[in-house]
């Protein structure tokens, strides 16, 4: 009997999964790993970002089918599955105070409820490794924490045959991460290599932003050496062209920079039903598969 290993990201909206551990999955794919992305919601509410379709009536209109077409755009580059769980997207509110989240939107779905469509998958696709976004969503968009509440949840929950019973024969993931890609840690080393060079950095107000904040560094216990792999998470990214402008500063690093700098996606481990040293370089490590199975992927 042979086993392929199987990861699940799960992330909020199409673009998501480009922005947030793609170099990683495209390596995975490339070493034989099964790779799934779970899409909670549409992102039917983002508003246009890139501002050379901005103002475009058909697209504006029909939002809901032109993300769904970028997604499956980014989907074929990764080379990964994908899957939408259905959800509407919720908006990001804006103001002070907030307004109310809409009606029926994602965010405000009992999460007990809404992990079962998670759990649902979990059991179908059999991961033995999930990637989501800790507590605070990466950044508090309100559809990130909850797909940060229903991942957890579902985690616990999937290899209980007394939860969900509806939902499929039980199936224990092993390994959960949040993604973790974008430290104070690693833009200050980008923003000295550019300046080391003579090159405008774009990360000067972010910076300046950030050490004003009270955000708080996190721990990175796992680095995926992928960088052979980041023109791939690029050209995913750009197929989401409704969200990202290829001239924007998403690109503005040299990419010899960046693997020079910083080869590597950064995760933090959450949970872990297995042994493994820390700090690691492999999302599977620690993972024992059967006799017969292929190698664990080396990302080295």
């Amino acid at each position: 009997m042979t086993e392929q290993l199987r990861l699940m990201a799960v992330h909020a909206h199409p673009d998501d999964e480009s922005s947030k551990g793609a170099a990683t999955m495209a390596m995975y794919v490339s070493r034989g790993v099964d790779v799934l992305v779970a899409t909670c919601t549409g992102g039917e509410r983002g508003s246009v970002l890139n501002p050379k379709l901005q103002g475009d009536p058909w697209i504006e209109e029909n939002i809901h089918e032109v993300r769904a077409k970028e997604m499956d755009a980014a989907r074929a580059i990764l080379g990964v599955k994908q899957a939408w769980l259905g959800f509407v997207d919720s908006g990001l509110p804006e103001g002070d105070p907030l307004p109310p989240l809409p009606e029926g939107c994602f965010a405000l779905q009992p999460v007990e409820e809404a992990a079962g469509a998670l759990v649902k998958l979990i059991r179908e696709f059999r991961p033995h490794v999930i990637t989501t976004y800790d507590e605070n969503g990466g950044y508090p968009h309100p559809d990130h924490i909850m797909t940060h509440k229903i991942t957890m949840l579902a985690f616990d929950k999937a290899g209980d045959p007394d939860a969900y019973p509806e939902a499929g024969e039980p199936w224990q993931p092993l390994k959960l991460y949040y993604n973790q890609g974008i430290s104070l840690e690693r833009i200050k080393a980008l923003d000295a290599a550019m300046n080391a060079r003579g090159l405008e950095s774009p990360y000067k107000e972010w910076i300046a932003r950030w050490e004003e904040s009270d955000r708080k560094p996190r721990e990175i216990t796992t680095r995926v050496p992928c960088g052979d792999f980041f023109e791939v998470r690029d050209k995913a990214l750009i197929a989401h062209a409704t969200q990202i402008d290829p001239d924007g500063p998403w690109f503005r690093v040299p990419m010899e920079i960046q693997r020079e700098v910083w080869p590597t996606e950064d995760y933090e481990l959450a949970r872990s039903l297995v042994d493994s040293s820390i700090p690691e370089a492999d999302l599977f490590e620690g993972i024992q598969i059967p006799v017969g199975a292929s190698k664990i992927p080396n990302p080295s």
